[in-house]
């Protein structure tokens, strides 16, 4: 650590931060971070790209009847808010006037740049605000982008068990690599390290759920070895819940902190703002950490645990008190909120059942399950212990509902009291029971109930198509092409699974996909579940829960015992996730409770007919969750 004194000089069309460990260097007014100096290493960024190009926000939006458009966000007014002996704080701002309709986002942007005394590294966060007298426009994505020198940057980390050597970005031209059914996937036939010959570079492959996105980037193994990290200490500013996936780093050697994106959700996850509508708020701050080890005999791959240590310390520090914007609430005028949860599930135990490492949150008001989908103001978020207890603290003021699920139980929980969040708060709410969907005793389930198809079978990749990565590796269906094994498992009949004799371990494919018949057609497939009762009871109707994980532009037909009768329930078209394609085993969660009547069941085996009869891509298809089949009440 150095105890230098910060400098901020003035260069013109350039502004320069040095606290004696790291020099960032910015575009003025534009606020681009072209340059950081680090460790005897004149530019971490990408010199060979253009400087608008190195390290940037930058958003996609689109207003009424335009397309979307791509705006890297540059400053058109450059202001010092902070300069003294701790800190430098700049602000890079860019106003919108009716002038700019149609051409540029109506929004006021605010960037700002922190850079502490003693800190190895730099802060930044926005502050976006949209008036209510301005034009109706959506946001597709935001985020921060940083584009890493090539030359140095080759082992990438996102967490202890997904981080390895990169390709370089030379090897995806199309001399090198070879596009495959998506641009964003390319097999490498000519890389320039042979090592990387017949793998399949993808950066969704690296993608994340939100609460595990903390702290991801780069190591340069070459002496010296340097760092370079993005710690995001919070997710309350990051859309669709602890869930929602979203890019981390990739082949650039690139490293993102998104905030909005509309990946493995589709438009759900899209905020849309009419006319009349105020809103305001504010993304980061995320922390630009930085390190390096001079030791030859130490390891570079430890720069990777000194970042979670970091990562750590920015978490215990987190409301930050340092941010000098008024619209950064600062840790004193927040509020907490303490309680405990149970589950009431009276055919599972007959007293109340803690909810273990459930998922608690506070988000803004709505139907239960709401939040998922929610993606204009903040959520918060935590776990719960084994025992159900859980502490939510940081809120900021505002109203809010507090929501849940449970890992084993399916559905949405929802207190229907609002929680008035104000500085300073301490609020406990008593013991909260969910009481899950339930009718009747589960005569057969399929599956576990966490929001996921991870635990049903993924297959081994097509050899041609293999991220080495991920070869034994728990996350398996990050593998690219899985959706093609289908057809080759079931090239003629589709998947039949026998309640009591098959395992959905091994019997059930992941997803529900069509089956490819030749390079431009595609066949709806329809999957069986065989299953005995041995007593019908002809006067009630039996409940089937049927919880997906995932739905990309398909539909869910139920038919039973005949597979040509009309459906006795169809989803209509549902969901937008495209998380077959983007390796994501989920995307938003749906659960569905049809009443099947007990007159149309007989005594010995019944069969469940699921359809899935839209069938214009691969990427069509169903992840399924759990399903289950309850007796009547």
């Amino acid at each position: 650590m150095s105890s230098a004194k910060l400098q901020l000089r003035d260069k013109g069309n350039h502004v320069v931060m040095d606290n004696g460990i790291a020099r960032v260097t910015l575009s003025k007014p534009d606020g681009i971070v072209t340059g950081i100096e680090y460790n005897g290493i004149d530019n971490l960024l990408e010199v060979l790209n253009e400087e608008a190009n190195r390290g940037y926000w930058d958003l996609v939006w689109s207003g009424s009847g335009t397309t979307g458009a791509f705006d890297v966000i540059k400053g058109t007014k450059f202001e010092v808010i902070m300069e003294n002996e701790e800190q430098i704080e700049l602000s890079f701002t860019r106003k919108w006037d009716p002038s700019q309709e149609g051409k540029a986002v109506p929004l006021n942007i605010d960037k700002r740049f922190v850079m502490l005394r003693g800190s190895c590294g730099f802060y930044t966060y926005a502050i976006y605000e949209h008036l209510k007298e301005w034009p109706a426009f959506s946001i597709a994505e935001t985020r921060i982008a940083f584009k890493l020198r090539k030359e140095k940057f080759h082992y990438m980390a996102v967490t202890d068990d997904r981080q390895r050597f990169m390709p370089l970005p030379d090897d995806r031209l199309p001399d090198k690599g070879q596009a495959l059914a998506y641009p964003e996937a390319v097999l490498l036939v000519n890389p320039v390290e042979p090592q990387f010959k017949g793998e399949v570079d993808d950066k969704y492959q690296y993608s994340c759920e939100n609460k595990d996105i903390t702290v991801h980037g780069w190591i340069c193994t070459e002496q010296p070895s340097v760092g370079f990290w993005l710690i995001t200490p919070s997710h309350e500013y990051r859309t669709g819940g602890p869930q929602k996936q979203n890019l981390t780093s990739h082949v650039g050697p690139t490293s993102l902190a998104v905030f909005m994106s509309a990946h493995y959700t589709g438009e759900d996850l899209v905020p849309k703002f009419g006319e009349g509508e105020a809103w305001k708020k504010v993304f980061g701050p995320v922390f630009v950490y930085l390190n390096s080890s001079t030791d030859d005999d130490n390891d570079p791959l430890w720069l990777w645990q000194d970042a979670k240590s970091q990562m750590n310390v920015e978490l215990e520090s987190w409301p930050y008190n340092f941010p000098a914007s008024d619209d950064y609430v600062k840790a004193e005028q927040r509020g907490n909120v303490v309680g405990r949860l149970l589950v009431q599930d009276r055919h599972v135990d007959k007293d109340f059942i803690a909810a273990n490492r459930a998922y608690v949150g506070l988000a803004l008001p709505g139907a239960a399950g709401s939040w998922q989908r929610e993606c204009k103001e903040y959520q918060f978020w935590t776990r719960t212990d084994e025992e159900g207890f859980f502490y939510i603290g940081g809120i900021r003021p505002g109203q809010y509902n507090l929501y849940a699920w449970v890992p084993g139980f399916i559905g949405d929980y929802k207190y229907d009291d609002i929680i008035t969040i104000t500085p300073g708060c301490y609020i406990y709410v008593e013991d909260l029971v969910y009481q899950p969907p339930r009718n009747g005793a589960t005569l057969w389930e399929i599956g576990f109930p966490d929001r996921s198809a991870a635990e049903f079978y993924v297959p081994d990749p097509n050899p041609k198509y293999i991220n080495k990565l991920y070869q034994n590796h728990p996350d398996r269906f990050r593998q690219y092409g899985l959706w093609e094994r289908y057809a080759e498992l079931y090239p003629d009949k589709d998947l039949v699974y026998v309640v009591g004799s098959s395992d959905y371990r091994k019997d059930w494919f992941y997803a529900q996909v069509t089956r490819k018949k030749d390079s431009k057609a595609y066949q709806a497939t329809t999957w069986q579940i065989i299953f005995e009762l041995k007593n019908v009871d002809k006067n009630n109707s039996y409940t089937l829960r049927v919880a997906i994980a995932s739905a990309t532009f398909s539909e869910l037909q139920i038919r039973v015992n005949d597979a040509n009768a009309s459906p006795l329930f169809t989803s209509g078209l549902i969901g937008r996730d495209n998380s077959i394609a983007r390796h994501g085993i989920h995307g938003l969660y749906w659960l569905f409770n049809v009443q099947v009547a007990g007159s149309k069941l007989i005594e010995g085996d019944n069969t469940l007919f699921l359809t899935q009869p839209r069938c214009t891509s691969p990427f069509q298809g169903i992840m399924y969750d759990y399903i289950r089949f309850e007796a009547p009440n």
